[in-house]
């Protein structure tokens, strides 16, 4: 990989959601960073370029994609690298991030993260994808965890040692999204903490945290509830092992007043806090 690595930031943010824009633009938020979705600002001009731009002169922001699918096997969109390769130059993010899934097959973009096999196949492939986007962005990329609900049987190792692979074979950071962590575990029965003592946690540049519903049979990562006390506990462990990182809530759907967010970073806060106290 050539380009620059993401240094720590031990900062906690939001995700910037529509509804939120114009307190972010007239009010002084107590938050250290925002993330946006890459794809929504992917354009030149316009009214979502000229929010970001003014959000920016007040808060860092860094970049999380949702459609660069690091697992299509006919490789990546030249032309998407492209655009968000101007768009990172433009805004100079923290972090560039997307996610261990594919979703895009011979053009089509299917919009959702769907899930790889952990094979040596597999991890070849996503190591080339991957491999090029840094190339092209001259940035370290961070790879998210997914929320799973499916296992393959061909399976030759565990996500984390995937995971740990992939740092080690592209140079590359985890966005370690604390809730997908506890919705693949419960929805596979793993344990969670052999999870976290498994990825490299050197390479851990930032967390999501957020809540999920219960379907019928398994836990779906809906991103539509307040973190709930099972994540919180998992995040505590998770701070415990990676003391320097940036935190973040995200909240995609029946988003809610901002101070509510701004509660739940509080607590995120005094988690963290509590950890760093013990430390000492």
């Amino acid at each position: 990989m050539t380009g620059t690595s993401s240094a720590p930031f031990d900062g906690f943010g939001l995700g910037l959601r529509t509804p939120h824009y114009q307190q972010f633009l007239s009010d002084n938020v107590p938050v250290d960073f925002v993330e946006v979705i890459s794809e929504n600002f992917m354009v030149d001009g316009g009214r979502p370029r000229y929010t970001l731009d003014r959000i920016r002169e007040r808060h860092p922001v860094a970049l999380h994609g949702v459609s660069m699918s690091v697992g299509s096997a006919d490789g990546l969109d030249r032309d998407y690298l492209c655009r968000l390769k101007m768009l990172v130059d433009h805004v100079d993010p923290l972090f560039v991030s997307d996610h261990l899934c594919w979703t895009r097959i011979e053009g089509f973009n299917s919009h959702d993260l769907l899930p790889l096999p952990y094979t040596t196949e597999a991890l070849d492939l996503v190591c080339a994808n991957i491999g090029q986007a840094q190339d092209v962005l001259q940035r370290q990329m961070l790879i998210e965890n997914p929320s799973t609900y499916l296992q393959f049987m061909g399976d030759s190792m565990t996500e984390w040692q995937f995971l740990d692979a992939l740092c080690d074979r592209t140079g590359c950071a985890l966005l370690l999204d604390v809730n997908n962590i506890f919705v693949s575990a419960v929805n596979h029965g793993f344990d969670p903490i052999a999870y976290l003592d498994g990825i490299p946690a050197d390479r851990v540049r930032q967390i999501h945290l957020a809540g999920h519903s219960q379907g019928r049979d398994r836990l779906i990562d809906t991103h539509d509830q307040p973190v709930p006390p099972s994540v919180w506990a998992l995040y505590a462990t998770a701070r415990h092992r990676i003391p320097a990182v940036a935190t973040m809530i995200e909240r995609d759907d029946d988003i809610p007043p901002l101070a509510d967010l701004l509660a739940e970073l509080d607590i995120a806060r005094e988690i963290a806090g509590s950890d760093e106290r013990q430390a000492a």
